[in-house]
């Protein structure tokens, strides 16, 4: 089963040209190392691209990455593992890694097959253009979440930390996360450093907490705990915060403002 676009022509361009110059435009040239996660935006690209584009260009992006990402529709089952198949985007069609698919299956109980959680969910599928730019073999695994507590997000990614410490090569874990939503610049902004320093501190218990306790509106915390969680049990020992920034700085309007932020965890 293939996944088609459905925020192309809306978040990005549909046409394949306009959209790999757009892409190019947003990756830096520079030194890439290799990473073990990712955290990225996943607005449009006219807000959130500059962020993506330099947080990807930092990483060396392997053939087979797991995108985490949260479910806005509320559709489908709560932790929903895209089927075999692939998505489609202009760029072209990105094979879904059915061996490591059936590895997080075997491993996660708590997840599902389920195409339905992923047809109109746009927070993975702007991910993609972005990995398939920086390398055209790329074969994903994709899990769509919604409505889990901490402890099973926190289950959830040491079983998916065992299974990818076992899978005997590189593969990426890429969690998609807009910020604080339509507050002032700087009231985001305070948000969301406050998250951000929980993050950096590989500490998914204390982002949960913070998120929580300080009302902070970061859509994809679940598929960023998860991440984290993941990357710890993996040995990570360091994150970096590569930029941040608001739809402000596109818009003008510092009144009511979305937060971007791209890290790197190695």
């Amino acid at each position: 089963m293939d996944r088609e676009p459905v925020v192309a022509g809306q978040f990005y361009p549909a046409d394949k040209e306009k959209l790999r110059a757009l892409v190019a435009g947003f990756v830096p040239p520079g030194e890439r190392r290799k990473a073990i996660g990712v955290m990225s935006p996943h607005a449009g690209y006219v807000y959130s691209g500059s962020v993506a584009g330099r947080t990807f260009a930092q990483v060396e992006v392997p053939e087979r990455v797991l995108i985490l990402g949260p479910n806005h529709q509320g559709l489908g089952h709560r932790a929903a593992l895209y089927p075999a198949g692939a998505w489609r985007t202009p760029l072209g069609r990105v094979a879904v890694d059915a061996v490591l698919s059936q590895k997080l299956l075997e491993k996660c109980p708590r997840l599902a097959e389920d195409a339905l959680a992923h047809r109109l969910e746009h927070s993975l599928e702007v991910q993609v253009p972005f990995l398939q730019y920086l390398n055209p073999q790329l074969r994903i695994a994709a899990i769509c979440l919604g409505r889990l507590g901490l402890s099973e997000l926190l289950a959830l990614g040491r079983s998916i930390g065992e299974c990818l410490h076992g899978a005997g090569e590189e593969i990426l874990v890429v969690a998609s996360t807009d910020m604080t939503h339509y507050e002032s610049a700087e009231r985001a902004r305070v948000k969301d450093m406050a998250a951000i320093e929980r993050i950096l501190a590989l500490d998914p218990e204390g982002l949960y907490q913070v998120v929580s306790s300080r009302n902070i509106s970061m859509c994809g915390v679940l598929p960023t705990v998860v991440m984290l969680e993941a990357c710890r049990h993996r040995g990570a020992t360091s994150a970096c915060l590569v930029q941040y920034t608001n739809s402000g700085e596109v818009s003008g309007d510092d009144r009511q403002v979305v937060g971007y932020a791209g890290v790197v965890v190695s």
